[in-house]
């Protein structure tokens, strides 16, 4: 045997050997990539009806939130009222108030006065 043809069955040998490597190489990726798309298929079977879920309880939390808006807005407005009717209403009823209690006062002064005046004599 030549060096020539040493030289050929050595890169014989090595080229049936990458192409076996290859061959498993290939192999294994077709396995993987049925396996991948097993499980891509199994996670698009299950997030689509999860997905229609999830927009239907973010449509029912909408609708949710638009009506509790509308009762934080009644809220507000009885709470306005309400500071409204009692700032009226001090300012109504304190400048009688006061007048009230002053005379009641003044009132219980003049007659511990006539007392102690009918108690001198």
């Amino acid at each position: 045997m030549t060096a020539t043809e040493l030289a050929a069955l050595i890169v014989a040998i090595a080229s049936v050997v990458a192409v076996v490597l290859l061959a498993v190489a290939l192999v294994s990726i077709v396995k993987t990539l049925r396996t991948v798309r097993d499980a891509v298929e199994l996670l698009r079977t299950e997030t689509v009806p999860t997905m229609q879920e999830l927009r239907d309880t973010v449509r029912v939390a909408n609708v949710e939130l638009e009506r509790i808006d509308g009762v934080v807005d009644k809220a507000e407005s009885i709470g306005g009222t309400v500071d409204s009717a009692s700032r009226l209403a001090y300012l109504a009823l304190s400048n009688p108030a006061i007048k009230v209690i002053a005379l009641a006062s003044g009132t219980g002064r003049a007659a511990q006065a006539l007392r102690r005046a009918r108690t001198e004599r």
